[in-house]
C-alpha cells in the first residue's frame, strides 16, 4: 500500500477522533467517531449515530462533514475514523478503519483532495480518497 506518512498533527487528529469514542462510546449507538481537519489547520468530530432500523444509520465521518460545512471550512486536508471493538474481539483497543463506501462516495463528492488515514501493513498511512474509490459513482 502506497500513501504518506503521518505528521505530528495527524497523530492529533487520531487522537482527536479516538478521545471522542472514548468518551462517547455507548455499544451500538456510538460504535466510532471521526476528525476532519480543514486545510486551515481547525479540527471537526463526529459520532457514528446508530439506528435500531440499521439503515437509518449516520456515519460518523457524515456528522464530522456536516459540522465542517456547517462552520465554514473551505477544503479538507485529512480524515480518519476510529472504531471500538465488537464485544466478541480479543482486541479491546480502538482502531483506525477505512470509510465505508458511501462516505468514500461523500469524500470524493465534497473534498475530492482530502487524505484518508488508514491502517496498511507497516501502520498508519495517509492515501487520496481517490485511491481508495477508483471507480467512484457518476451521474
Amino acid at each position: 500500500m502506497a500513501g504518506f506518512s503521518l505528521t505530528t498533527s495527524d497523530h492529533a487528529l487520531v487522537t482527536a477522533a479516538h478521545d471522542v469514542l472514548a468518551q462517547h462510546y455507548k455499544l451500538f449507538w456510538h460504535t466510532v467517531a471521526a476528525a476532519i481537519r480543514g486545510r486551515d489547520g481547525r479540527v471537526w468530530t463526529g459520532l457514528h449515530l446508530g439506528t435500531t432500523v440499521g439503515r437509518l444509520a449516520v456515519c460518523a465521518e457524515a456528522v464530522a462533514l456536516g459540522r465542517a460545512v456547517l462552520e465554514g471550512c473551505d477544503g479538507i486536508d485529512a480524515i480518519v475514523a476510529v472504531r471500538h471493538p465488537k464485544p466478541d474481539e480479543l482486541d479491546r483497543e480502538l482502531a483506525v478503519v477505512p470509510p465505508c463506501g458511501g462516505c468514500r462516495e461523500l469524500f470524493l463528492d465534497h473534498c475530492p483532495d482530502a487524505l484518508v488515514i488508514v491502517h496498511g501493513p507497516q501502520g498508519l498511512r495517509k492515501m487520496p480518497i481517490r485511491e481508495l474509490l477508483p471507480l467512484p459513482y457518476r451521474r
